[in-house]
């Protein structure tokens, strides 16, 4: 069992590359099953969106690396589709309200505890007077956006229902069986194998003499291959890529949409795009586009 804390900043290492495809930034919290989806990741083509790996595919979580399989776990936006209700949802736990279905206000989510199958184990809670303590999964009936409702009872019936003892049937009883007599056996007279003769010696015949080898073939000089001049991308393949970027443009756009920025993002003369906590509007997307700061602005959203 992880701490988050203990899993974000960590490099991811591919085990049959030998190299390192990034860093662990945020976890991809799957509200509905209570675990964490995937992990994203930045790395040093962060410019070009958001990345991610399944949590499924990670082999290890290391105290200094998150070790998976190959760079092939690792999917782009257009590729998540899996994952985009999740991207959109963007709950992150860490910072929510803890309040029972009573409505009393426990404090705030500090942190969560993760086990080894990705599932939410605990999560610490911190009170207004600063103390803190442990609620199990059990005891958490929802985890939202902006409040994580806890259920107190809900560990309780669990419990009641683990402890009431399981009526089972009484096992039948049957009658011992008469035993069968036994019927015995006469030993039969053991039948003498008949003595094998001494095998012969056989005789041995001079090998044959060996073929003389053939002489090689001479090699025969291998025709000399025009180079062939690549060819040009047919305009209909341009036509294809350019549609494709600008449907990944969309996505980001909708992605990024009504988020929250995590730290000012500033043009290169310094003024502000956005400020931190700022929400993301289309006139900030706009300014961020112009700016060649719009990659840098999705990598940076809370």
């Amino acid at each position: 069992m992880k701490k988050s804390v203990e899993i974000l900043g960590l490099p991811i290492i591919s085990i049959t590359e030998g190299r390192e495809l990034g860093m662990s930034k945020t976890l991809l919290i799957d509200a509905k099953n209570g675990s964490v989806a995937a992990i994203t990741i930045e790395d040093a083509d962060w410019y070009r969106g958001v990345k991610l790996i399944p949590y499924e595919s990670v082999i290890a979580i290391g105290d200094d690396a998150v070790t998976v399989t190959n760079s092939e776990n690792i999917l782009t936006l257009d590729a998540a589709g899996d994952y985009e209700s999740l991207l959109d949802e963007n709950i992150r736990v860490i910072g929510t309200k803890a309040i029972t279905k009573t409505g009393t206000i426990q404090g705030q989510v500090s942190e969560l505890f993760i086990g080894d199958n990705g599932k939410i184990e605990k999560c610490e809670i911190t009170a207004p007077d600063g103390s803190s303590s442990e609620i199990d999964c059990d005891q958490i009936s929802i985890f939202g956006k902006q409040v994580t409702v806890i259920d107190p009872d809900a560990q309780k019936k669990t419990e009641l229902k683990a402890e009431a003892p399981a009526i089972s049937a009484a096992p039948k009883v049957e009658a011992p069986k008469a035993a069968a007599p036994v019927a015995e056996v006469k030993p039969e007279p053991k039948a003498e194998a008949p003595k094998a003769e001494a095998a012969k010696p056989a005789e041995i015949k001079p090998a044959a003499p060996a073929a003389p080898k053939a002489a090689p073939a001479p090699a025969k000089p291998e025709p000399k291959k025009e180079a062939i001049a690549p060819k040009a991308a047919p305009a209909a393949d341009i036509a294809k890529q350019a549609a494709a970027d600008k449907a990944t443009e969309e996505r980001h756009r909708r992605f990024l949409l009504g988020k929250k920025a995590a730290r000012d993002i500033q043009m290169d003369n310094g003024i502000f795009i956005v400020k931190a906590g700022q929400e993301i509007t289309e006139e900030v997307l706009q300014k961020a586009k112009l700016a060649n700061k719009f990659i840098d602005l999705s990598m940076n959203i809370q």
